[in-house]
């Protein structure tokens, strides 16, 4: 009822009504103790209401604006991670998580309908670490999709990535926020290194750049999804545009309108893992996503699309990276 008022009412409406309601399911619910009473002024009437009702609607008020996206914690590092049959490799990620030295954190799962145990390792967390929420699309639905509503759900001032077999050095928040913070950077990634199934370095780093641009990301994107982290603050929330592979990357070049540069760090804070099974094993049969994602989604023209397409073969051929 409230969500719906709120969808329905003007600005000016929205507070009054909703806090009405508010207070109204508070008094029905007859839990309310007998304290000192509060006077919230015209905001509820000019009605009196006890402190306990007063601390529900806060509270409710809080989780409201949470799910409008509108409630934001100075300090707090959203982390999103979508998962999708990652059973085998999630605890090692949140692991890496939980042994971050920058504490403040929240660890976002969106599960894209996994049909192995990834729910059943995920809730043997969420008793040990209530920094950990865990959620469950409907029906599954791509990981775009389940990026979009773990970014939705976020209540960070930043927010980072981390994919649910990935893995991050145990000082990656810490350092990254230090970074982005002495330099005044709103949005940032880092250098990584590769390991394959088993967690084995396959010793291959790729390096960042110092800064990347729309046109230098157009290139050969050299971001690793995990290794970004961003100031919501400065920047708002973003939908990943809704196409199966190259999502991430999509991602990044909507932010690049918004934010002239990503700058890199050249420190190795992230440890991407290889899989055999992995959507982005086979290189080329993500070509079809790479034209979806420039002449669909960015609208390049066709020569630039073939262009950024047959650049980006060369680079998969010479295994540069």
């Amino acid at each position: 009822k409230i969500i719906t008022v709120i969808n329905q009412k003007d600005d000016g409406d929205k507070i009054r009504t909703v806090l009405n309601l508010v207070v109204g399911l508070a008094v029905d619910s007859k839990k309310c103790y007998k304290t000192p009473h509060i006077n919230l002024g015209n905001i509820v009437d000019n009605s009196n209401i006890s402190l306990a009702c007063y601390t529900i609607l806060c509270y409710n008020i809080f989780e409201i604006l949470c799910l409008l996206g509108d409630v934001m914690i100075e300090g707090l590092v959203s982390v999103i991670m979508p998962t999708y049959n990652s059973g085998r490799f999630i605890s090692e990620s949140i692991d890496c998580i939980r042994m971050q030295t920058y504490e403040n954190w929240e660890l976002i799962i969106v599960d894209d309908c996994s049909t192995d145990n990834t729910k059943e390792v995920v809730a043997s967390y969420q008793g040990k670490d209530a920094r950990i929420k865990y959620y469950c699309l409907e029906t599954n639905s791509g990981a775009a999709v389940a990026r979009t509503e773990a970014m939705k759900l976020a209540q960070g001032e930043y927010m980072a990535f981390c994919d649910s077999d990935d893995l991050w050095l145990n000082n990656k928040l810490e350092l990254q926020l230090a970074f982005m913070k002495e330099n005044d950077y709103a949005f940032s990634c880092t250098a990584y290194e590769q390991i394959d199934e088993e967690g084995n370095k396959l010793k291959k780093t790729i390096k960042t750049v110092k800064k990347t641009d729309y046109n230098r990301l157009l290139l050969d994107c050299p971001v690793g999804n995990s290794t970004v982290m961003y100031n919501v603050a400065k920047m708002g929330k973003f939908e990943v545009p809704n196409i199966r592979k190259r999502n991430d990357d999509a991602l990044w070049l909507q932010m690049l309108k918004n934010e002239k540069y990503i700058w890199g760090m050249s420190d190795v804070l992230m440890l991407y893992r290889i899989r055999k099974n992995s959507i982005s094993a086979n290189k080329f049969s993500v070509i079809k996503y790479h034209w979806i994602l420039y002449r669909d989604i960015e609208h390049l023209s066709v020569i630039r699309s073939l262009f950024h397409i047959a650049y980006w073969c060369v680079i998969k051929v010479l295994k540069i990276k």
